[in-house]
């Protein structure tokens, strides 16, 4: 194993294949963490942490035991059946059913978020609060595996070395874990922000399905898109906090002046009483 490293310490192109790497597989990691934090949202308080460890965990886990059978792992991108002309992969048919499943939770999200009310609707199920953590990690790991299936695929073509793979991931997962709870508070204290982020949830499900039917939709402008979004949102949090001191402002000037004229007015009263 050290034989295989040492020549990797001296070697410029296997340094910037793995700060690419790093770069890559965090922004990859983001897409996770985002249904991460919004599944943790949904549990009890003191669930909350411990959940988005444990599916951060899991994360790792998952990845590291993909690039330890990672000959199989490349096997699933060979075709095992062809429909209506288009060859299928098992790496196919993955990121369809986590596309599909994506989809599934981040509208029944937006449906309970636009309309919170309880109805029979199939989109508004009991579990739209989640109050057991089982189930909560049940869905994290189904999640965890698609992309982390997108992850290490991703890593196989853009490097050979496993080394430089391992260092990636585990850089990777590390800042998915220092991100969790800061991302996580940010997303539950700003309700706005939840939509966007189904949003963006939505958007990397349906991108998930068009990867498995052969549809390629470049990653720069899927990030670029969505760097957009929250740049927009940004301001739009900027402009809301100018109105909420301007508003506060105001109101404390009213005070102020109401308690100056009650000042006026007795003093008037008490010169009025002196006369």
């Amino acid at each position: 194993m050290l034989d295989s490293i040492t020549p990797l310490l001296s070697d410029p192109a296997a340094w910037a294949a793995l700060v690419t790497l790093i770069v890559m597989e965090v922004v990859l990691g983001i897409d996770n963490l985002i249904f991460i934090s919004i599944l943790s949202n949904k549990l009890p308080e003191h669930q909350r942490q411990k959940v988005r460890r444990i599916g951060i965990g899991l994360a790792l886990v998952m990845r590291l035991a993909l690039l330890s059978i990672i000959a199989w792992l490349v096997g699933l991108v060979q075709p095992v059946f062809t429909l209506m002309g288009n060859e299928f992969s098992w790496k196919d048919l993955i990121l369809i059913a986590g596309g599909l499943f994506l989809v599934w939770k981040a509208t029944k999200e937006i449906h309970h978020t636009v309309d919170p009310t309880p109805t029979h609707d199939v989109m508004d199920k009991k579990d739209v609060m989640i109050t057991n953590a089982g189930a909560a990690i049940f869905q994290i790991i189904l999640l965890d595996l698609v992309f982390s299936i997108d992850s290490i695929l991703t890593a196989v073509g853009m490097t050979e070395h496993l080394p430089i793979m391992v260092v990636a991931v585990l850089v990777a997962v590390t800042v998915m874990l220092l991100a969790a709870d800061p991302l996580a508070n940010f997303i539950n204290e700003n309700p706005s922000v939840v939509m966007l982020a189904l949003g963006f949830l939505l958007m990397i499900g349906m991108v998930l399905i068009a990867d498995g039917f052969g549809y390629h939709v470049p990653k720069g402008y899927i990030y670029a898109a969505m760097a957009f979004s929250a740049g927009v949102e940004a301001l739009n949090m900027m402009g809301r906090r100018s109105a909420t001191k301007k508003e506060k402002a105001t109101a404390a000037r009213a005070q102020a002046d109401q308690a100056e004229a009650r000042a006026k007015k007795a003093e008037a009263e008490a010169a009025a009483e002196k006369a």
